[in-house]
């Protein structure tokens, strides 16, 4: 097709230039996700009640006071439930979610389109960290209102909750894209991802104190980054009344960190030698 003026077709360049960038592709991807995934009633009332009513029962049941500490077992719960829910929200819901994204043939399809491929997962990112901040609000809610949790007065408290939050959430997020690639289909998906989970939530100081816990799977659950983001939770909303239930009689944020970091680093490798747009299906 040629310029009626010139006479001359468009150059590849301008074309070009007319594309929009994947960061605000990503962004109006981003969009997207998340009004589909509020319409979808079944999973958001899943996602968003599961660590709810498990935080209402535990702390209900084991409502006393910890002893050698100035906590309660609930105000525990509460701190351990906000990593299982950042957790949650981007290692099962997303590995389940990308995996079903597959097997219907909707990542086949955006791999199709002009769209930078970029921008499906800054897409899934976004609503990874929207549906994390609203479960780490609901959570703190109820601590703060039913469990008299104290939030944190202090800056370097919410410091400290911006980047174990931002660091847990990425290498969930990352965790999850990558493990989308091991359900055979979008049914098998939850099986294979929550069942994991639930064990890593069990031996990762969630629902268990590690002092009451053997040696080693407190051993293997420090090899994963639950335990850390947990275990930096604590520090903010626990403060130093909790710190007498670690291991260590610390917080150990900068290991927090490292660990946290390195899994960040590992999810990126993971997802780059594993990530697969075509179901199993479709060779």
């Amino acid at each position: 097709m040629t310029d009626t003026a010139t006479g001359t077709a468009p150059s590849r360049t301008a074309a070009t230039r007319a594309m929009p960038s994947a960061l605000k592709l990503g962004l109006s991807r981003g969009a997207v996700e998340t009004k589909m995934f509020f319409r979808e009633k079944d999973a958001v009332v899943f996602t968003f009640s599961f660590p709810i009513i498990l935080l209402m029962l535990f702390g209900s049941i084991f409502a006393g006071p910890l002893e050698g500490s100035g906590v309660t077992v609930s105000q525990l719960y509460t701190a351990g439930l906000i990593g299982a829910g950042v957790m949650g929200a981007g290692f099962q819901s997303l590995g389940i979610g990308i995996a079903g994204d597959r097997d219907d043939g909707t990542l086949k399809r955006l791999a199709g389109t002009p769209m930078p491929r970029s921008a499906y997962f800054i897409g899934k990112i976004i609503n990874v960290l929207v549906i994390a901040f609203l479960e780490v609000v609901i959570l703190l809610a109820i601590g703060v209102l039913m469990y008299d949790l104290d939030l944190p007065s202090q800056v370097s408290s919410w410091v400290t909750f911006a980047w174990v939050f931002l660091l847990g959430v990425t290498g969930a997020a990352l965790l999850g894209t990558a493990v989308s690639s091991l359900p055979r289909s979008a049914k098998s998906a939850a099986a294979v991802i929550s069942m994991p989970f639930v064990v890593l939530q069990f031996i990762s100081g969630v629902f268990i104190p590690f002092t009451q816990m053997p040696e080693w799977l407190i051993n293997i659950a420090s090899v994963f980054p639950l335990k850390w983001m947990c275990q930096g939770f604590r520090a903010v909303f626990l403060g130093a009344d909790g710190a007498s239930l670690e291991l260590t009689k610390s917080y150990e944020l900068d290991r927090v960190a490292l660990i946290l970091a390195a899994w960040v680093i590992g999810g990126l490798v993971l997802c780059l030698t594993t990530f697969r747009w075509k179901g199993r299906r479709d060779g």
